[in-house]
């Protein structure tokens, strides 16, 4: 089974210039995500995908492959899908498409190795025939059956009673909801094929790897970057290798 880790990292962030490369905890932070896949015996090759040269630089100076992507899919819009689409043709023009690829963002870097391994051991252990992917998610930070929209003058429920079954879910404690989940960007796995041949990041079978609040901080605005920071210094630098 070939497998290779890709991170997705594009240059001119928005809401935090600079990230992928700021200092978090003395390193870049894309070298905490490139360490621990680097870490992960299975992962052949760890490619880091952007169109930046100082997050190239980055990179390669941690042992990662870079792979350099078009002005064209590096733009607020660009979705992931032609990235993924764009950077498995080019390894497959060469001979060089893996089984499976391991999509990693560079921000969440609490993330561990043992992690991206048991998130991927789930799409090797189902195969090809009962799954297309792996989304690794955390639960919702907040309930979907709690949220409201504004009509006119008034609020109403996000959901109505006829989408949760529920009479005014919003007033009902929340241990008595169903429990919902949210992607925490740290880890989705996928067969090759899955972009290739469905053009989707997911395919229709996805099996869920949840993981815990505090693995799960995806770096998107400062005070995300705060937390990752105190979270690390907390914590056993080791253990996310």
């Amino acid at each position: 089974m070939n497998i290779y880790a890709i991170i997705p990292a594009r240059g001119g962030s928005k809401g935090l210039p600079g990230k992928n490369t700021r200092l978090l905890n003395g390193k870049p932070l894309i070298a905490w995500t490139i360490e621990s896949a680097k870490a992960v015996p299975e992962i052949s090759r760890v490619i880091v995908n952007t169109d930046d040269e100082e997050i190239a630089k980055v990179a390669r100076a941690y042992g990662a492959e870079v792979f350099m992507r078009p002005p064209e899919l590096a733009k607020d819009e660009t979705l992931d899908v032609p990235v993924f689409e764009h950077h498995l043709n080019a390894l497959k023009e060469k001979g060089e498409l893996p089984d499976m690829v391991v999509d990693l963002r560079a921000t969440a870097p609490l993330r561990g190795s043992a992690r991206i391994k048991e998130g991927f051991a789930l799409l090797l252990k189902l195969g090809r025939e009962k799954a297309d992917s792996v989304r690794a998610v955390s639960k919702a930070s907040k309930h979907p059956y709690k949220m409201w929209k504004q009509t006119g003058d008034f609020l109403t429920p996000f959901l109505s009673e006829g989408q949760t079954g529920m009479k005014e879910p919003y007033n009902a404690p929340r241990q008595s909801l169903p429990p919902i989940f949210q992607n925490n960007g740290c880890m989705n796995a996928f067969w090759s094929e899955t972009v290739l041949e469905k053009q989707s990041m997911t395919g229709e079978r996805i099996v869920g790897f949840v993981m815990s609040d505090d693995e799960s901080v995806n770096i998107d605005t400062e005070f995300d970057f705060i937390v990752a920071e105190e979270l690390m210094k907390r914590n056993s630098v080791s253990s996310h290798l």
